[in-house]
């Protein structure tokens, strides 16, 4: 098993970049190992390590089609209604409430 070559910080060669940095790029991995680390130190912890994969083997991102905008159209709508009063509050309902702003105020006057 061959080791990948570790850079610091900053300091990676050019023709490398990061899952953030390709889809900036309109790119993607595609399927390919990952080439080498990225490593930024930290002063009492272990250092941080992001994996950088090689721009020339990327393959450009697929396109949405209409039904993945329908599906993704359907999921958001999904998380906009609340589990208690089953309205659609206009917002996604963060997970960690589990229901919207005025049943949080409710169970929290009541209580």
């Amino acid at each position: 098993m061959a080791t990948l070559p570790v850079y610091r910080w900053r300091l990676a060669p050019d023709g490398y970049a990061t899952y953030r940095q390709l889809r900036a790029l309109g790119l993607r991995p595609g399927g390919q190992d990952v080439a080498a680390e990225l490593q930024r130190p930290r002063r009492r912890r272990g250092p941080l390590i992001a994996y950088l994969y090689r721009i020339d083997q990327a393959k450009p991102v697929r396109p949405m089609t209409p039904g993945r905008w329908a599906a993704l159209a359907k999921a958001n709508a999904a998380q906009r209604i609340c589990p208690n009063c089953r309205r659609d509050v206009g917002y996604r309902i963060p997970r960690s409430h589990g229901m919207c702003g005025l049943c949080i105020y409710e169970e929290q006057r009541t209580a």
